[in-house]
């Protein structure tokens, strides 16, 4: 299989969304993503317009990058954000240092299993040290076990943080990291 990794540009926002949308109804999408299918459908073009300009090729705060096929199919995404030292996360850590933050990984089924989802990794992780993160975080819900077995074949590593999910009592995210060389 074919394919390209690259970062998105910012009138590409009806293929994130797409994407988006197809990640939202995999089997799993529940224990990977933090809204529903419903939730996505239901916002406007704008939040997507927005969502893609802002994780575009050439943005310094965030990068969109995606696997594309030869067809022009995009097979798999992830989304790296960067988390300054002195902010606080989304779940109200305090973030120590400069790192990348993974969020919005998605592959295709087709396209699992394979060299793909590292190619994705290996782009992000380049993109996230070329802006100084001294190290890469990504969460992942602790029922997760082929997204946790996927994210240490990658290299990353249980940090020990845990993160309550406000939304499903009694339910946690588990942090894992990869610090830099």
């Amino acid at each position: 299989m074919g394919y390209v990794i690259r970062s998105i540009r910012a009138d590409e926002w009806p293929a994130v969304k797409e994407l988006r949308l197809d990640s939202l109804r995999d089997p799993v999408a529940h224990l990977a993503f933090l809204e529903t299918y419903e939730e996505a459908v239901a916002r406007p073009d704008s939040f997507w317009e927005d969502r893609a300009a802002g994780a575009a090729e050439g943005e310094t705060g965030a990068q969109h990058f995606v696997a594309e096929g030869s067809d022009g199919r995009w097979l798999g995404q992830l989304v790296v954000l960067l988390e300054e030292a002195g902010t606080t996360d989304w779940a109200g850590f305090p973030v120590e240092r400069r790192q990348g933050h993974i969020v919005g990984v998605y592959i295709q089924p087709e396209a699992r299993g394979g060299e793909l989802t590292r190619a994705l990794f290996a782009a992000g992780l380049e993109w996230a040290w070329g802006a100084g993160a001294e190290r890469v975080r990504l969460i992942v819900h602790e029922d997760n076990g082929r997204a946790q077995g996927l994210y240490r074949k990658v290299g990353f590593v249980p940090s020990g943080i845990r993160v309550s999910l406000p939304q499903v009592a009694g339910e946690s995210e588990l942090e894992f990291v990869l610090e830099r060389d």
